[in-house]
Formats: structure tokens, sequence, C-alpha cells
């Protein structure tokens, strides 16, 4: 995918990282943790621009053993970072699951994920929902289709992208860019 878009500020609340981030190229990879389905979104930026590079995610079968599956989304994960040589990385927080075994499992995943971006040497940025959707639409409490709108139009695209979790990647992608610092 390489549809270009620009954004004006994504936040108003800039941080010294941001500034820096603005005017300097880099790239950028926002992760949507889980476990049957982990979404990814590869950024750049350059100068005050961003361009979409790709997106998608990375499946598991349900059939697989638990280990078995934290392990494809490592090895997948580190395809991505191999192939695309981001700078830094964007991460959602786990915030609340209605499913307890759900929460559980997605913990493992997120924790898979970090340790193979922290193996990687990659910045990250540990981002909430509720931040995500302050960062893009200026209120947290946007709904899934608010957002999802919001990209279709940032990015110029005929539709919405399908994918929950591929469109979840590319928000938190976008909101890494312009939200905080990342933690070392």
């Amino acid at each position: 995918m390489n549809t270009e878009y620009s954004l004006n500020c994504l936040n108003p609340e800039f941080t010294v990282f941001t500034e820096f981030c603005l005017y300097f190229n880099m790239r950028l990879i926002g992760i949507d943790p889980g476990f049957a389905r982990v979404g990814y979104a590869v950024i750049d930026q350059i100068g005050g621009q961003q361009k979409l590079v790709d997106y998608g995610c990375l499946e598991t079968k349900k059939d697989l053993s638990l280990s078995r599956r934290l392990l494809l989304i490592a090895d997948g994960l580190r395809d991505l970072i191999k192939k695309y040589q981001p700078q830094l990385a964007a991460v959602e927080k786990l915030f609340f699951f209605k499913n307890l075994k759900t929460a559980i499992d997605v913990a493992q995943a997120r924790g898979a994920i970090l340790l193979t971006l922290e193996e990687a040497k990659l910045p990250i940025v540990e981002l909430t929902p509720l931040q995500v959707k302050q960062a893009l639409t200026g209120y947290g409490r946007a709904d899934k289709q608010q957002l999802a709108r919001l990209l279709q139009l940032i990015l110029k695209l005929p539709a919405k992208i399908k994918q929950d979790d591929a469109s979840d990647a590319v928000a938190i992608a976008l909101a890494g860019l312009s939200y905080q610092q990342p933690s070392r």
C-alpha cells in the first residue's frame, strides 16, 4: 500500500520528541496486539508529511498451541522489522477486557511483541486506546467507526480499511508519531 497523505498537527500538545520527529525522516511501526490477529502498520515520517507504507494483520490458527502461536507472532514481527527497518514502534496498551481468558491470551501476545521489539532495540511508545483517539480526533471517546472514517479521509482511501485490527494499527502508528516520547 503506497498511499500518501498529510496531517497538520495530530496532537496540539507537542513534546520535544514530536517536534524532533516532524523535522527528520523516520519510519514507525504501529502494532495492535492480539492473539488470533495482530494488526500492524508501517508509516514513514518525511519532514512534516506522513506516508502509509504498508498495513495488514499477522494471523495465528486456533488449533495451534499457545507457545506456537506466540512464536509465530514474534517471527512475523521480526520479518516485518527486517523488511521495513522501523526506527520507532507504537504499541497499544491493554485497557479493558470483558473476557478474562481473552485478556490473558492478548497479554501474553503483547509480551511476545514487546520482547521482539526490545530485541530489535526499537524505542517503544505505548498508548492506551483513549490516547490514540485523543491524538487523532481530539476526543477520547470516538468510536471505531468514527476513527475508521477519519483514517479513510486522511489516507484518501476509496473505502475504510476492512480489518479492524489493521485499521487500529494505522491509528496507533499515527498517534505514536505525535503523542509522547518513547520509553527506553
